[in-house]
C-alpha cells in the first residue's frame, strides 16, 4: 500500500512539474485527436504512431506542435497485481524523442480542417507483449510560447522482437504512413487563371517504400472537384521513397467556371509496395485542400448573399512610378492613389497586400523590405490616400508589361473582412546591347576609284529585338555608303557585307567610321559608332598629261648669253664653219693623192722584181 501511495505522489509531482515548465494558456481542448487503427511495434525497434488532429478552435493554427507526454512513465512492478497508479511508457527516453518540452513541428492547420501527423520513437527492449498507452499532447506555438490545445491517450500493440536479421523487411505489422503538404500553405486557385502548385509527400514510414503511385481521382461533380478535367490521369509515379524522404507532386489545373468560392477537399490515394520484389500494392488514403476564388454561392432566390450587405468600394484611382522608366533589375517606388469610391460607406482596418505576376515560378516584382503587406487606418467615403511602396524588378525578364495585383482586406460597418482585388500593369524595359565581330577588309589598301569589300557581324547580346538595323560608313577618303541589315532578335546575329569606293587619297590615319543605328519598339533611334582602317592612295598609272595646245600659258624662260648676242656671233660662226670646211677638203685631197702615189710605187717594185 505504501508503494502505491509513493507512486501516486510521484505521478502528481511529475504532472505538476510539467505544468510548471510548459506555459499552458488554455485548458479547454481546442482540437480533437483520434486514430483509425492501433499502431504495432516490436521491442528494440523504431515505431511510428500516426493520428489525425481536427481543428475546431474557431481560428487558423499557424504553427502546430505535437509531442509525447512522458510525465507519468514508469515500469510496472511485475510482482504486483494492482497497476492502477502507473503505466509503462513504451518508448526509450532519448534526447531525440519529441515530448512536451521539445515537440515536433507539424505545420499549419486551418479552422475546421484536419490533418494526419505522426510521432516516432524506439520501443523499449524490456517490455512484455501487450497493449500500452501512449499519451500525446498538441500545442499551438505562438512565438516562444507553447499553448496547450488538446491531448489524447492512444493505444499501441507491442510484441517481442525475434532478433531475425531480415525482420525489418519481412515484418507485416509495420505501420506505413505518408505526410502530405507538410509545412506548406493551402494552394490558392482563381478563376480564370491556371493554378500551378506543388505538394510535398514525405515517407513517414519506418522503411523504404517502392513502386509508389500518388493518385488523384477527379470527380465530374464540380462541388467535389473544382478543376477542369484535362488530363487522362493525375498519377505521379516514383520508383521508391526512402524513410523521411520528401518528393514533389506538381500539378497544373484550370478552375471550372461554375464553381463557387470556398475550400475544396481533394482526395488522394497513395499506392506502394513494401519491397522492391513487386509484392502486392498497399493503399494509403489522404487528402488536401484547395482555396478557390470565383463567385459567391447563390441563395434560394438566385441572389448573391454578399450583395445583401453594404461595404466600401476601394479602387486604384491612379498610379505612377519613380523613376518613370523602370529598367529590369533596378529598384523603383510605386506610388498608388487609393480611393474609396463609395459615397456613404467608410472602410477601416485596411490591409493591402501585393501579388506580382510570376515568370518561371518567380515573382517579377518583390518588395525591397521583404514584406508584401501595408496597413492603412481608414478611408472615408470618397477619400483618396497615397500609398508608396519600394519594389525591386527581376533582372532577367523580357521587355513588356507585367501585372501587379493589389488586394485590400478591410472592415465596413455591415461587412467585416471584406475584400477587394485590383490589378495594374507596370512596364519593364531592358537595355539594348550589341557588339560587333572582327572586321574583314579585302583589300586593306585601295587606290582612288577602286573598291574594297567590308564584312563583319553584329551580335544582339541583349533581351530586346533590334529593329531596322543600318550601318553608315563615313570618311573623307571614301564615298559615303549606307547598308541595311534588318531586324536582329535577341541572341542572334546580323551580317554586314558592302563595298567601299575610294574617293580621295588618305590624308589622316586611315580610320573609317561605321555608325550602327537601330530602333526600339517605340521607333526611338539609337546609334553605336565603330572604326575600321582603310587606306586610299593615288593611282600612279594615270598621271595627268599636259595640254600641248596651250603654250601661251607656259611662262617664257629668260634668254641666255648666246641668245642675247646671236646677231654678232652668227657671222663669226659661219666663217669658222667655212674655214673648217676648206681645211677638211684640203686634208682629204692630200690623203688621196698620197695613197695613189704609194700604190704606183708598189706596182713599179713588182715589175722590177
Amino acid at each position: 500500500m505504501i508503494k502505491q501511495w509513493k507512486r501516486w505522489l510521484t505521478a502528481c509531482l511529475a504532472v505538476c512539474m510539467v505544468l510548471a515548465a510548459v506555459p499552458f494558456t488554455a485548458m479547454a481542448s481546442e482540437v480533437s485527436i483520434h486514430s483509425d487503427k492501433i499502431a504495432r511495434g516490436k521491442t528494440g525497434k523504431n515505431m511510428t504512431v500516426s493520428f489525425k488532429v481536427e481543428n475546431h478552435s474557431g481560428h487558423d493554427i499557424k504553427e502546430l506542435a505535437v509531442g509525447f507526454d512522458v510525465s507519468g512513465g514508469e515500469i510496472w512492478d511485475e510482482d504486483e497485481e494492482d497497476r492502477t497508479y502507473g503505466y509503462a511508457f513504451p518508448f526509450e527516453m532519448s534526447g531525440s524523442l519529441p515530448d512536451t518540452e521539445n515537440p515536433k513541428n507539424a505545420g499549419s492547420l486551418g479552422d475546421d480542417k484536419s490533418k494526419t501527423v505522426s510521432l516516432s520513437g524506439r520501443v523499449r527492449s524490456d517490455l512484455n507483449e501487450g497493449y500500452y498507452k501512449v499519451p500525446v499532447v498538441v500545442f499551438e506555438r505562438i512565438g516562444e510560447n507553447l499553448n496547450w490545445i488538446g491531448n489524447e491517450d492512444l493505444q499501441v500493440w507491442i510484441s517481442k522482437s525475434t532478433g531475425s536479421s531480415d525482420e525489418d523487411d519481412e515484418d507485416k505489422n509495420k505501420t506505413y504512413d505518408f505526410v502530405l503538404g507538410e509545412g506548406q500553405s493551402t494552394p490558392v486557385a482563381r478563376y480564370p487563371e491556371v493554378c500551378n502548385f506543388s505538394l510535398n509527400l514525405r515517407n513517414n514510414s519506418p522503411a523504404t517504400v517502392y513502386n509508389v503511385k500518388a493518385s488523384i481521382v477527379p470527380d465530374v461533380d464540380s462541388t467535389k472537384f473544382p478543376f477542369d478535367i484535362n488530363d487522362v490521369t493525375y498519377d505521379r509515379m516514383f520508383e521508391k521513397i526512402e524513410v523521411d524522404q520528401s518528393v514533389s507532386l506538381d500539378y497544373s489545373f484550370a478552375v471550372r467556371s461554375d464553381v463557387y468560392t470556398g475550400y475544396y477537399q481533394v482526395p488522394m490515394k497513395v499506392y506502394y509496395s513494401k519491397s522492391s520484389t513487386g509484392e502486392e500494392l498497399q493503399t494509403y488514403e489522404t487528402s488536401f485542400y484547395v482555396h478557390v476564388f470565383n463567385k459567391d454561392k447563390e441563395d434560394e432566390f438566385g441572389e448573391f448573399n454578399e450583395h445583401d450587405r453594404e461595404k466600401a468600394r476601394i479602387i486604384v484611382d491612379g498610379y505612377k512610378t519613380e523613376p518613370e522608366t523602370i529598367i529590369a533589375g533596378e529598384v523603383f517606388e510605386l506610388v498608388l492613389q487609393l480611393k474609396n469610391a463609395s459615397n456613404s460607406i467608410g472602410a477601416s482596418n485596411i490591409l493591402y497586400s501585393m501579388e506580382s505576376e510570376k515568370v518561371s515560378d518567380s515573382a517579377v516584382f518583390t518588395t525591397e523590405s521583404g514584406s508584401s503587406s501595408v496597413a492603412m487606418d481608414s478611408l472615408k467615403p470618397g477619400e483618396v490616400k497615397e500609398l508608396r511602396i519600394r519594389l525591386l524588378s527581376k533582372p532577367g525578364v523580357d521587355q513588356r508589361s507585367y501585372g501587379l495585383t493589389i488586394k485590400a482586406k478591410f472592415d465596413s460597418p455591415e461587412f467585416k473582412n471584406a475584400e477587394e482585388s485590383m490589378m495594374i500593369d507596370i512596364p519593364v524595359k531592358q537595355i539594348a546591347r550589341l557588339n560587333t565581330g572582327t572586321f574583314e577588309i579585302m583589300p586593306e589598301s585601295i587606290t582612288v576609284g577602286s573598291e574594297s569589300n567590308v564584312m563583319f557581324p553584329i551580335n544582339n547580346t541583349g533581351k530586346v529585338l533590334l529593329y531596322n538595323v543600318m550601318v553608315k560608313f563615313e570618311a573623307d577618303s571614301i564615298q559615303p555608303v549606307d547598308t541595311y541589315v534588318g531586324n536582329i532578335k535577341p541572341g542572334e546575329t546580323g551580317n554586314v557585307d558592302c563595298m567601299l569606293v575610294g574617293a580621295a587619297p588618305t590624308a589622316d590615319d586611315g580610320k573609317i567610321k561605321a555608325i550602327i543605328t537601330y530602333e526600339d519598339e517605340n521607333g526611338e533611334i539609337s546609334s553605336v559608332e565603330k572604326e575600321l582602317s582603310l587606306f586610299v592612295t593615288e593611282d600612279m598609272s594615270m598621271t595627268e598629261s599636259m595640254d600641248v595646245g596651250s603654250f601661251e600659258d607656259i611662262p617664257m624662260e629668260e634668254p641666255g648669253f648666246f641668245q642675247k648676242h646671236q646677231d654678232k656671233l652668227l657671222p663669226v660662226a659661219l666663217a669658222a664653219v667655212g674655214v673648217l670646211t676648206v681645211v677638211v677638203i684640203v686634208l682629204v685631197v692630200k690623203h688621196r693623192r698620197y695613197k695613189r702615189e704609194q700604190e704606183s710605187t708598189e706596182e713599179d717594185d713588182d715589175e722590177i722584181s
